[in-house]
């Protein structure tokens, strides 16, 4: 059983990888029972995600099915050591759901993460501050330790931008979500700051859709996209929604959603201009809104 007792997003992902090359190389899970003296019942818990596996099975596995890229077996056997290990996130059970800790790991899983919000900060990019005042204007009244534990989970979470993480980190936003008055004008320069200097990093792509592209900006909600080996290719999309986290691993969903980021891209500020345009935000606060900070 995966870490933590349950199912997660990487043995699902490692299982459904196993699968695929299996019905690929014309194979039954008999074959694969017998080439790792197991039940055939593990073979199909494996392939559900309702078990890990060890690095070795997968190898194993791999030889049999014939896989021989070797981005792809280093990526597989990745996930069977991570299908098993304990994730920091496992410690904010109460204030983290199955599918809030679904998130997580492809975050810390992913090569490129790349995202859309036409209404708020991307959840990497907010400041403590701004998530604050994201859960002062809710309908759900938090006990001050969630709140905190809910500020360190973000933070723990905005790890994955650091330049040695080695992820690569992309994000069109319409400028409503930046330029839009907050309730606090100290949280809302503090949010734009904040903004502006992870853009400086090399693995950070920070893009301003303006507002007159109201075309672009509504081709669709907000969502996440990751991609997990040397490749962009997206693998799986995630989006909220009211309750909960909608993650989404279908090849027909996946290029669907690289095709309107590509063209969100196109149709927002170059990234230079984009650092421009924060700039310019932050200077342009009114006066009567800076004297309030």
């Amino acid at each position: 059983m995966p870490a933590g007792g349950k199912p997660t997003v990487r043995s699902r992902r490692l299982g459904a990888a196993l699968k695929r090359y299996r019905l690929a190389a014309r194979l039954d899970q008999e074959h694969a029972a017998e080439a790792l003296g197991c039940s055939m019942a593990k073979i199909s818990r494996v392939e559900a995600g309702i078990s890990g596996s060890r690095v070795g099975d997968v190898r194993v596995l791999l030889d049999l099915y014939e896989v021989e890229d070797a981005n792809m077996r280093v990526q597989l056997e990745h996930l069977a050591r991570q299908s098993n290990k304990r994730g920091w996130w496992l410690d904010y059970a109460g204030v983290v759901s199955d599918e809030h800790a679904d998130l997580i790991a492809l975050e810390t899983d992913a090569s490129y993460i790349r995202s859309w919000q036409p209404l708020f900060v991307p959840g990497l990019l907010q400041t403590p501050s701004y998530f604050q005042t994201l859960i002062d204007a809710s309908h759900t009244v938090y006990s001050p330790e969630t709140v905190e534990k809910g500020i360190a989970v973000r933070r723990e979470r905005a790890r994955v931008l650091e330049e040695t993480s080695g992820s690569h980190f992309a994000a069109v936003i319409w400028e409503p979500a930046l330029t839009a008055p907050m309730p606090s004008t100290k949280v809302h320069r503090q949010q734009l700051e904040h903004i502006l200097n992870v853009a400086q990093r090399q693995n950070v792509t920070i893009q301003v859709l303006p507002f007159s592209e109201w075309g672009a900006a509504h081709m669709t909600s907000h969502f996440v996209m990751f991609s997990f080996g040397p490749e962009p290719a997206p693998e799986a999309v995630a989006f909220d929604i009211t309750t909960s986290t909608v993650i989404l691993e279908n090849l027909e969903d996946t290029a669907k959603h690289a095709r309107i980021f590509e063209a969100l891209r196109s149709a927002a500020l170059s990234p230079e201009k984009s650092l421009a345009f924060l700039q310019n935000a932050i200077g342009n606060i009114p006066e009567s809104e800076k004297e309030e900070a």
